[in-house]
């Protein structure tokens, strides 16, 4: 794990620890409901498309500025994102073997995953305050 100091300051807001896991979590369940795009390419399409839910970025991302244009398309869109520390635990959590530097959980109508999207959500609102 990284020091606190060594975080871009860019990469904000930051998750602790509790939120980290939390969000982890639902994006993996997300990724067995097919409610996932990886890849900052990705989560812009469905920023443009409207169909993202909230916006997971790594902070060890490098440079972190191939990711600065998604918290931009979130506000214009007014959808929640957040930064946790690792690539590489975010890839795990989207089920694959490689870092992952974004991603994004979708919509989906009926989904039993909205209780804690929501949850998510407004955790990550309360970050950004």
């Amino acid at each position: 794990m990284t020091a606190e100091s060594d975080v871009n300051p860019k990469a904000y807001p930051l998750a602790d620890a509790t939120l980290t896991k939390t969000i982890l979590d639902l994006v993996q369940q997300a990724a067995n409901y097919k409610q996932l795009r990886k890849g900052a390419n990705e989560a812009t399409k469905t920023l443009n498309r409207g169909i993202a839910e909230f916006i997971v970025m790594a902070a060890d991302a490098e440079p972190l500025e191939i990711i600065l244009h998604l918290p931009l398309l979130c506000e214009d869109k007014n959808v929640p994102y957040v930064f946790v520390r690792s690539k590489q635990a975010l890839g795990r959590a989207c089920g694959v073997s490689r870092p992952v530097i974004a991603t994004s959980v979708t919509i989906k109508e009926g989904s039993q995953l909205k209780p804690q999207i929501q949850s998510v959500q407004m955790a990550i609102e309360r970050l950004l305050v």
